[in-house]
């Protein structure tokens, strides 16, 4: 019989009854494991740390209206705390790492890295030697790399089947090879290959993205293998398509590879990752969407030493962890300033340079494209503040460094060497495409191979001829941002690059707002509102509206009044 006036524990059921809990804060611990084996407890009403103290125990309390109002049902479950040593995930060696991995011949692969900058050297190394190891392998990787580094190490065993890549302009080999009929590409934007990665990670099956559409890249046809003797052996199916608030979505499919290979500065023992600058790229992106995942690293230390708030990628996306061994860390295109002294551009190309300074207004987000737009930068005007984004992954694109400063891990998308201006953050490839698809940017500029009457845009392949890939194009073009396109009026034979249609692959259909050339600037009424087509707003000195005709495959308006003069 349990006294009223004295604390009472019971087992109902796999519960713990107490009743009169004015007396429950006096419950000690060896009482009650004297009591029934049921373990220390106190009701809701006086439930305090002091009453019980132990960290392994999880309480909730109710009470049933089957017994007396001072008694109640509370449930325990114990919580057991390890303060093991974590599992190291360090394997000795990439061969090691890559036969853990189980990849085999005909895997998809994600490697890491945009150019040479952030790749996976060592494991890619080991991968292109392994004898009798696998083939006939797809890889997906931001760009294809150079010729005997890398990637193209890979490409040169023979081990690729397919490159699934945005481009793939600056391997020869690889280039010699598609063409030939040895090498099947699959070109695809690459905001959208970092957004597919990514959405296999996060365990969507598919995404929606605006960029190629109305292009051939979603319509299909563009070549994918050429046979022996060049012609076109096999070509893109179309990809499904919707239409949202009126606009045109391309569908895309979750990239899931069986293996992927990433690059990281600094690990710990538990696979935990860190960065550095444009390093980062598609990195986490590979990384979060693999089945097994290798992950090479400049420096490992002991888990824990590592501050959880400095880790950009966690250890949970990593199944094996090597020390990287092979970093040559080759700069691609190594950039150096004169002492802050930039040589002054001249003539036409100068003129549209100059020209295109004058669209940066203060305070903008800009990402500039390679060649003639990035050369705009050394000329914004006085007063005006802006900065610049890199797609593979930094915002706040500095100057050229100076003599001897050139870093491997700070490259822009034209994989020269840069620096970071105060202020400048480093980021992902499938966070930096965020930015631009979700219209963060307010103005982007770049090159083209032609423009049409309707603000049509085409830069990135000529079949048969050419094979460079669209990049981030796609992705740029076809979003909120203002786009200008900067270009020399006519090709180097003669001919406008100026159309009524585009005769090459588009690489976004009614996407450019402004065109700026040596002879003039146009504008591009691209959404249709005054029935389409170009307005001469300002010309070269020198150049007559006659001379402009002359050199564009289109008609176009012209403003109203005197025609203002291009300011240089």
């Amino acid at each position: 019989m349990i006294s009223p006036r004295s604390y009472a524990i019971l087992c109902m059921s796999g519960r713990i009854v107490v009743t009169n809990s004015r007396y429950v804060s006096s419950v000690s611990r060896r009482a009650i494991s004297l009591e029934s084996n049921c373990p220390t407890i106190s009701s809701s009403s006086v439930l305090a740390s002091s009453t019980f103290p132990h960290r392994n125990v999880s309480l909730s309390t109710h009470h049933s209206p089957s017994l007396p109002r001072s008694t109640h049902l509370i449930s325990c479950r114990i919580i057991h705390h390890h303060e093991n040593t974590p599992v190291s995930k360090v394997c000795s060696d990439a061969n090691t790492a890559l036969r853990l991995s189980g990849l085999k011949s005909g895997d998809t692969i994600a490697v890491g890295g945009f150019g040479l900058g952030g790749t996976p050297e060592t494991l890619l190394n080991a991968l292109s030697t392994w004898e009798n190891g696998p083939s006939d392998l797809t890889v997906v990787s931001l760009t294809a790399g150079v010729d005997n580094v890398g990637l193209g190490r890979l490409f040169e065993a023979g081990k690729v089947k397919r490159m699934v890549s945005s481009y793939v302009g600056e391997n020869k080999f690889f280039e010699q090879s598609f063409f030939t009929g040895k090498l099947e590409v699959e070109l695809v934007p690459q905001g959208t290959i970092a957004a597919r990665l990514r959405a296999a990670g996060q365990g969507m099956p598919a995404i929606f993205t605006p960029a190629g559409a109305g292009t051939m890249y979603a319509n299909g046809g563009i070549p994918l293998k050429y046979a022996s003797d060049g012609s076109v052996a096999m070509t893109s199916e179309p990809r499904p398509t919707q239409k949202f608030d009126g606009k045109e979505y391309v569908m895309e499919y979750a990239l899931r590879p069986e293996v992927s290979l990433v690059k990281a500065y600094k690990a710990d023992t538990r696979g935990n990752l860190i960065f550095r600058g444009t390093s980062q790229n598609a990195n986490p992106d590979c990384a979060v969407a693999g089945k097994i995942v290798l992950a090479e690293a400049e420096t490992i230390v002991e888990a824990g030493e590592l501050d959880p708030d400095e880790i950009h990628l966690s250890g949970v996306y990593v199944d094996h962890l090597i020390l990287a061994t092979d970093n040559e860390k080759r700069i691609e295109r190594l950039r150096e300033s004169s002492a802050g002294q930039v040589a002054d551009i001249t003539g036409p190309r100068g003129r549209i340079v100059k020209r295109a300074a004058k669209e940066f207004k203060d305070g903008m987000y800009v990402n500039l494209g390679i060649g003639i737009p990035t050369m705009a930068s050394n000329y914004i005007p006085d007063g005006v503040h802006i900065e610049l984004q890199a797609e593979n992954g930094l915002m706040g694109l500095g100057p050229y460094p100076e003599k001897g400063g050139g870093d491997a891990d700070f490259i822009n998308a034209g994989k020269e060497t840069v620096t970071a201006i105060r202020g400048a953050s480093a980021f992902s490839s499938s966070e930096s495409f965020s930015m631009i698809r979700g219209g963060h940017v307010d103005l982007t500029i770049l090159g083209s191979m032609q423009c049409s009457a309707r603000g049509d845009l085409a830069s990135f392949f000529i079949p048969g001829k050419l094979l460079k890939g669209m990049g981030g194009a796609m992705d740029l073009v076809s979003s909120p941002s203002t786009v200008i396109v900067t270009m020399e009026h006519t090709a180097k034979d003669g001919s406008p690059k100026i159309l009524e249609e585009c005769t090459l692959p588009l690489t976004g259909k009614a996407v450019v707002d402004r065109i700026i050339t040596d002879m003039c600037v146009f504008d591009c009424d691209k959404s249709g509102l005054k029935n389409g087509g170009l307005t001469l707003i300002e010309i070269a000195p020198g150049i007559t509206v006659d001379d402009v005709r002359a050199a564009t495959a289109c008609s176009f308006d012209v403003i109203d009044g005197d025609i203002p003069l291009m300011e240089e």
